[in-house]
């Protein structure tokens, strides 16, 4: 496996950072990798910043076949101070390897592809056709994940792999995204008379705290409760005047079962609830003849995605996981991945998580991967090549 460390490093080295570097050398460095092995293997650029690669593991079965997933950029490096090394360039130490995107997710994106390349070169019988998709703009728009879709490249796969940060573990559940905007808008007055007026500020984040309420009285037995927060709030004129304007946006995470059409809808009748409770208590902050209107937009929504424990490819991977001592719990991620883009046309579309980067090193500094599981990762990705997906063309 040193050979897959070196990659590992090599591909770490290659700087992807969204919104800064040339995303596209990281899907020319995986072409090449993938073309050295064998597979075929292109680049699909968007622009001059972004592009996708893909590639395909032919297999014997041809009723259908598996997509694999991950992504090739990475968040800034933040406060570089706060790193005990450059995290632009990989560092090994004491069995973890240190560098922006380790865990989040090149760890990942690496293990896979090493384990197509490392099968294809064994000569081994492919029972299934893997098809690996590198996407760009993860970590802001899913402007790769779209990309994809709208050339129509994904196909009909009978299964999504995602190779985001799960610990090593099984992961079935994925929470959705709702980044929505709040537009509140009130009728402004003296200070010193309120009741004249109506305080967006303070109608608008009440309004947002019983949308917080209804968002978390979901909850999934392997994600928990659905969140909700107040991220950014503006409004005010000067501190002796009612303000008549607010702008909130709030970060809702959604377990499956409740999707934002459902979270839009409620927001209304939330809205239509406060104002004639207001009228009837007249609480002060604005006074029962002023009107309190608020418009709502939505600025990212990402749907949640969720696997039966017991379906054949959660079941082939918790199989391999057994076989090689590993743990065989089951979580989950909080975060979206571009799984909510990539599956969104097809809601029957059965996905599921496995990585080996910690889910908490993402995003921070010191960010590390461990290398045994990288190393028992690829030797997992490759035995699901080997069962076919737990497909009636596997070996299993």
């Amino acid at each position: 496996m040193k050979d897959a460390v070196d990659f590992l490093k090599e591909l770490l080295a290659v700087p992807s950072v969204n919104g800064r570097d040339d995303e596209g050398r990281a899907a020319e460095f995986l072409c090449g990798f993938f073309r050295g092995a064998g597979l075929e293997a292109r680049v699909q650029r968007i622009d001059e910043t972004h592009a996708n690669v893909l590639a395909v593991l032919e297999g014997e079965d041809k009723a259908g076949d598996f997509v694999w997933n991950g992504h090739l950029d990475t968040v800034p490096y933040g406060k570089t101070e706060e790193w005990a090394s450059d995290p632009a360039i990989p560092c090994e130490r004491d069995g973890f390897l240190y560098a922006r995107g380790a865990s989040d997710m090149k760890g990942g994106l690496a293990a896979m592809a090493y384990a197509l390349c490392a099968y294809k070169r064994s000569g081994k019988r492919v029972p299934v056709t893997i098809r690996f998709i590198g996407t760009c703009d993860e970590e802001k728009g899913g402007l790769g994940a779209e990309a994809v879709l709208k050339e129509q490249l994904l196909g009909r796969p009978r299964g999504l792999l995602i190779g985001e940060p799960t610990g090593g573990l099984a992961g079935v559940a994925q929470k959705g995204c709702l980044w929505l905007e709040i537009r509140a808008k009130g009728r402004t007055s003296h200070g010193a008379y309120p009741k004249e007026g109506c305080n967006a500020v303070e109608q608008g984040a009440a309004l947002a705290g019983r949308i917080g309420d209804y968002v978390r009285g979901y909850a999934h037995p392997v994600l928990g409760a659905s969140t909700a927060q107040i991220t950014r709030i503006s409004g005010g004129i000067a501190p002796n005047m009612t303000p008549d304007a607010c702008t909130i946006l709030m970060d809702i995470r959604m377990v499956p079962g409740l999707t934002a059409d459902m979270v839009l809808l409620k927001a209304g009748e939330l809205l239509e609830e406060q104002n004639r409770l207001r009228k009837q208590a007249a609480d002060g902050s604005c006074g029962p003849a002023a009107e309190f209107k608020a418009e709502f937009s939505v600025l990212n929504s990402r749907r949640a995605v969720e696997i039966a424990p017991d379906h054949r490819m959660a079941v082939c991977l918790l199989e391999s996981l057994a076989a090689r001592g590993m743990d065989t719990g089951l979580t989950g991620i909080s975060y979206f991945t571009d799984a909510s883009v990539l599956a969104r046309d097809d809601l029957e579309l059965p996905v599921l998580l496995f990585g080996p980067g910690e889910p908490d090193m993402a995003h921070k500094p010191n960010e590390r991967l461990s290398l045994d599981r990288y190393r028992q990762s690829i030797r997992i990705y490759m035995d699901l090549i080997e069962n076919g997906f737990g497909s009636a063309g596997g070996a299993s």
